[in-house]
């Protein structure tokens, strides 16, 4: 064929998010929320030596083009491409009514977690190429496709108990600590509380037992307790009036259901405000990840954004301690902040 146009899906499989997770999490990198997030993030990447380690798979579901050569159904394409070496949409069924399309639905819902990839619903196409012709497509979307989408798993599990923590803007968010539980294809065992509001509204206590889902498969998310099974000791559970970090009053926003640490010089605002301020898509500092910020931090290096445009002057030490790796890795985070000083407005 001298001229083939293909159209696919790339994806990362579980087994490949949870090798490039652990990898970050050696390095001190950041931690990826879900492989969705993870293949599109590295799709984005300018290093071929990231991409290629990180393991992203692809399915071919289209011939958008293929000179000299014609088709009359969505299956006969997919059968060419299969025997020209593409990988293929697997598994995919040929329905001839109603009854079987839903079926089919309903299997893969069944089966969808025990994939080695994650997805959120099955797509209905017409198989008849001419029939799709005359069906057209509206400004959006084909009238020839629909997508159903499935409802997000949901499983109990046991609440431990409620931490807090301290975000870059000193919100207090509560987080509830689970019994681990596999849902929707990884192992869950944190999900945000949001508020005090969200908890009261809610009535969780610890040792409860917590109804939970991924919102939209990704994030957890408690949804209820379960009344019969709560033991008479549980324990309610009211945000501090103190940040649990530099111990300044918290206050809640006058406006909202946030509460928010009063500290102009919180360690936990400071940690994430230094992780925003050396991020893609603010100043773009090569080398800083949370391990490093942490390391520096605890080390007393870092006590400003300011600070960072002070390491130069003690690369030695840092070299000396290997807080943060051996020289190379020094000076590559050194010339990342230097380099972050031509940075246009």
């Amino acid at each position: 064929v001298a001229d083939l146009e293909v159209r696919g899906e790339v994806y990362m499989s579980v087994a490949a998010f949870e090798k490039v997770n652990a990898r970050q999490e050696e390095t001190g990198g950041k931690i990826f929320a879900n492989p969705r997030n993870c293949a599109a993030g590295t799709l984005r990447q300018l290093d071929p030596a990231i991409v290629r380690e990180r393991g992203l798979e692809l399915f071919i579901f289209n011939v958008q083009f293929c000179a000299g050569k014609t088709f009359t159904s969505h299956a006969e394409s997919l059968a060419w491409l299969a025997e020209q070496g593409f990988p293929v949409s697997p598994g995919y069924v040929i329905c001839t009514d109603a009854d079987s399309v839903w079926q089919t639905i309903g299997r893969i819902g069944s089966e969808r977690f025990a994939l080695p990839y994650g997805i959120d619903g099955a797509v209905v196409k017409l198989d008849d190429l001419a029939g799709r012709e005359q069906l057209g497509a509206t400004s959006k979307v084909p009238r020839w496709a629909i997508a159903y989408k499935y409802p997000p798993e949901q499983k109990e599990t046991r609440l431990l108990d409620i931490t807090v923590q301290v975000g870059r803007t000193g919100r207090i968010t509560p987080m509830a600590i689970l019994e681990p539980v596999r849902l929707a294809g990884t192992t869950v065992s944190r999900a945000t509380l949001h508020n005090q509001d969200n908890i009261e509204l809610l009535d969780v206590r610890i040792g409860d037992t917590v109804l939970v889902q991924k919102a939209g498969d990704i994030i957890p998310a408690v949804l209820s307790f379960n009344r019969t099974l709560r033991p008479p000791d549980a324990q309610v559970f009211r945000l501090p009036d103190h940040c649990p970090v530099c111990g300044a009053p918290a206050e809640r926003d006058p406006d909202g259901a946030d509460v928010r640490c009063t500290g102009a010089d919180c360690p936990a605002q400071l940690a994430r405000h230094i992780l925003y301020f050396a991020s893609k898509d603010a100043m773009n500092i090569d080398g800083i990840g949370p391990a490093t910020v942490e390391a520096l931090l605890a080390a007393g290096y870092l006590n400003s954004l300011a600070d960072l445009y002070k390491l130069h002057e003690r690369r030695d030490e840092l070299i000396a301690s290997g807080l943060v790796g051996k020289q190379k890795t020094v000076d590559k985070l050194l010339a990342g902040i230097a380099a972050s000083r031509e940075n246009p407005l």
